[in-house]
């Protein structure tokens, strides 16, 4: 008896802890001196050429995107600003930790910002960090109780259900790298088991200060609390010493191998190509405000997607989206066929219930099928052996036989206007989370991004239409295009009975504010 109250005690505290308050926080800002940075001085030459542009580089290739990031940190002089919505410990975390101690250890400012349940971070490790004098942490909306986390998640779920799944990298100020990519291996083709296809975008010009103001708006604001506060105490100076002697152990490690190897030639490659892949044209930055997550959902007060209307694309002819969790709601989907009504060629790829890693947002979004398709969208969703059929550059590809699923969120509008973000197209992120992206304006940009989703997308994706069978009657099948020509299925292809069967009783739920 006396061990069941002690347990019900301590069940008690860990799902009533309270977040501290009177800590001492100081407000900083991105640095604007940095014009005469190694970042500052390259591609000033462009710059002039393209007066009042931003430069836009898309990063289509997880190794790609790796290695800007690693470069980026080599070559900062004076800040890097960081904010991410998962940050694991496995090799891409590390290769990034250390690139961020070694930055530090120059004399760049580093500032962190991470989403607390993203992130599921050791909170020993971001202290030790924490413990360089170049080095800030901050934690966004973090869970009270340290100890007993799922409790403390539970006893204050109104609250701990708002993330910021905002991914931002921006190095002294000169450059800045946004898009879907969270710091993974999954997300970087460094593992074995998933395979994320993603997209980021590399930034320069005027672009970049927008991307600081909105970095320092989630650093400065009321949910972001320094790791120090939020655990009462600092790591002794021994802790840094021993995390920076692990991190450099372990890179060293990893030095010889295959991908290390060649994301050191990938970044040797863009070092090379300097500014010549870039697109130049008008650049703005969408986020959401911070204080999202203290207003009610259905309050789109400082919400990014309404902001997307101010972009003066008008629609005429064509959209394409990419949008790995895709819930369009009723609303969506009237806006989408009334698109199509209009003229305009709406094409969605999404992620098949093969593919998909979070079945619960498939179930939300299989009872907007038939609506999209007897509208007139056209619908692909991925095939989990997509990286099979990808052209990519020899060595880019995911390590072992991962299974494919898609996680970049994009549009392109018209052919001349496209937007690269962390905004997916369902109830979470337009409503409960909080999100930031890029709009490039650039009517080439467009066209190459146009060209590489359409040209290839029906051998990486299976088209969801109408089939009206023997008896009369009209139905869902799957399309796939092969050499030989086409098969269709009349069922979710590549899953099991009993799959489809659960995601069948998960759509029974009233969950859907909840995807």
């Amino acid at each position: 008896m006396w061990r069941l109250i002690l347990l019900c005690v301590v069940l008690l505290a860990g799902g009533c802890a309270s977040l501290p308050e009177g800590y001492e926080r100081t407000e900083t800002h991105a640095l604007e001196d940095t014009a005469s940075t190694a970042l500052g001085l390259a591609g000033q030459d462009a710059l002039r050429a393209h007066a009042g542009q931003s430069g836009c580089r898309a990063l289509p290739g997880g190794v790609d995107a790796l290695a800007v990031r690693m470069l980026l940190a080599e070559v900062a002089e004076r800040s890097l600003d960081v904010q991410y919505y998962i940050w694991r410990d496995d090799l891409t975390g590390r290769l990034f930790a250390n690139a961020l101690l070694r930055a530090a250890d120059r004399g760049v400012r580093v500032r962190v910002l991470i989403d607390d349940v993203g992130t599921r971070s050791n909170d020993e490790t971001l202290l030790a960090l924490d413990a360089h004098p170049n080095i800030e942490i901050r934690v966004f909306n973090p869970v009270a109780s340290r100890s007993f986390r799922v409790l403390g998640m539970l006893g204050d779920f109104a609250r701990i259900n708002r993330r910021m799944h905002n991914k931002v990298f921006v190095a002294d100020n000169q450059r800045a790298v946004l898009g879907g990519r969270n710091i993974a291996d999954e997300y970087f083709n460094a593992s074995s088991d998933l395979a994320f296809g993603d997209l980021d975008v590399l930034t320069l010009g005027p672009v970049v200060a927008e991307a600081s103001r909105a970095f320092d708006a989630y650093w400065n604001a009321p949910a972001s609390l320094p790791i120090t506060a939020l655990m009462g105490r600092q790591a002794a100076a021994s802790k840094l010493d021993t995390l920076r002697a692990t991190l450099a152990a372990y890179v060293e490690a990893q030095q010889d191998t295959a991908y290390v190897r060649h994301a050191r030639s990938t970044g040797a490659q863009i070092v090379a190509a300097g500014t010549g892949d870039v697109f130049w044209g008008r650049a703005q930055v969408f986020v959401d405000d911070p204080d999202k997550i203290t207003r009610a959902p259905e309050d789109d007060k400082g919400h990014l997607l309404p902001q997307l209307h101010r972009i003066g694309v008008q629609l005429r002819s064509e959209l394409l989206i990419v949008s790995p969790y895709f819930v369009p709601g009723e609303a969506g989907v009237a806006s989408l066929t009334g698109l199509v009504g209009q003229g305009v060629r709406v094409t969605v790829l999404t992620n098949s219930l093969a593919a998909s890693d979070v079945g619960a947002v498939h179930a939300g979004y299989k009872r907007y099928r038939e609506a999209l398709v007897d509208g007139g969208v056209r619908l692909y969703e991925l095939k989990p052996d997509a990286i099979a059929h990808v052209d990519a550059k020899a060595g880019d590809r995911p390590i072992g036989s991962s299974r494919a699923s898609l996680h970049a969120k994009t549009f392109v509008l018209d052919q001349r206007a496209v937007f690269i973000g962390s905004l997916n197209l369902d109830p979470r992120s337009v409503q409960l989370n909080t999100e930031i992206g890029v709009i490039c304006e650039s009517e080439a940009m467009a066209r190459d991004m146009a060209g590489q989703l359409t040209r290839g997308i029906d051998k990486v994706a299976w088209r969801v239409e109408r089939s009206t069978g023997a008896g009369g009657s009209a139905r869902l099948v799957w399309t796939e295009s092969t050499a030989t020509g086409t098969m269709q299925y009349r069922d979710e292809p590549g899953v099991s009975a009993w799959r489809q069967l659960g995601i069948w009783f998960l759509g029974l739920l009233p969950i859907e504010s909840q995807l």
